[in-house]
C-alpha cells in the first residue's frame, strides 16, 4: 500500500496531522506500506527568505483577535498530541521550498520521516527560520546527517525543479488542503483526521486491494 502524505512544513495542523497519521500507522502495521511525503507549498510566492510574521498573519487573518483565536485552537490541538506550539516565537514566516528539499536530501538516507518532525519542532517549537539555508544544515545535523553535505546540496539548485513539480502535481490531484493522505493513488482524506478515521481508510483500501487480487 502506497500512502503519501502531502503537507506543508509552515502548516501547523500539518505537524498535528502527521503525529495522529503515525499513531494509525501503528495501529494498523503492514509489510507492504510505502509512506511518500509529498509538498504542497502554501505560500510559493513568498520571498527566498521569507516574510516578517505579524504582518502576514495581519495580511491572512485579519487582526490580533482572529490570530489569537487561530492559535488558541491549534495549541489546544497540539496538546493533545505532546506538541508545544510556541508562535510567539516565530519571527519570521519562511518560504517552505528549501526545508522541502532538504527531505528531499533527506530520503537519499532514508530519514524523511525524522527530519520532518526536525523542521515541525524547529519552526514551531523554537521559533527557528527555516528557510535559511544555514539553519537547515544545523537541522539536517540534529537529524543524523552531515550538515556539510546538506549545506552544499541546499546551496546548489539540486531537487528544486522536482520538488516544484511535486507541488504542481499535488495540485492537479485536486488537493486544495493539507494535510492530506492519498492511498494507492485511489483514496484520499484532507485534514488532520483522528487516528480512528484514518484506521477506517486503510481498511477500506486494504479491502479493496484484497477484493482486486481475487478478481
Amino acid at each position: 500500500m502506497r500512502i503519501e502524505f502531502v503537507f506543508d512544513t509552515v502548516c501547523p495542523w500539518c505537524f498535528i496531522g502527521k503525529r495522529r497519521f503515525e499513531r494509525a500507522l501503528a495501529a494498523r502495521p503492514g509489510p507492504r506500506i510505502q509512506v511518500v511525503w509529498r509538498p504542497f507549498l502554501l505560500n510559493p510566492d513568498l520571498p527566498a527568505d521569507g516574510v516578517d510574521r505579524s504582518s502576514y498573519l495581519d495580511r491572512k487573518f485579519g487582526g490580533p483577535a482572529r490570530i489569537n483565536r487561530m492559535h488558541g485552537a491549534v495549541a489546544a490541538a497540539g496538546r493533545t498530541e505532546g506538541i508545544d506550539f510556541a508562535f510567539d516565537r516565530i519571527k519570521r514566516t519562511p518560504n517552505s521550498l528549501q526545508s522541502h528539499r532538504l527531505i528531499r536530501f533527506a530520503a537519499r538516507f532514508g530519514r524523511e520521516s525524522e527530519t520532518v518532525d526536525a523542521l515541525y519542532r524547529a519552526y514551531f517549537c523554537e521559533g527557528r527560520d527555516i528557510g535559511r539555508l544555514d539553519e537547515l544544515a544545523a537541522i539536517a545535523a540534529e537529524t543524523g546527517l552531515a550538515a556539510r553535505d546538506a549545506a552544499d546540496f541546499l546551496h546548489s539548485d539540486a531537487e528544486a525543479a522536482a520538488t516544484m513539480g511535486d507541488n504542481a502535481r499535488s495540485h492537479r490531484l485536486g488537493v486544495n488542503g493539507v494535510p492530506c493522505v492519498i492511498i494507492d493513488g485511489l483514496y484520499a482524506m484532507a485534514g488532520a483526521q483522528d487516528p480512528d478515521i484514518l484506521i477506517r481508510l486503510f481498511d477500506v483500501a486494504r479491502e479493496a486491494e484484497a477484493e482486486a487480487a481475487l478478481s
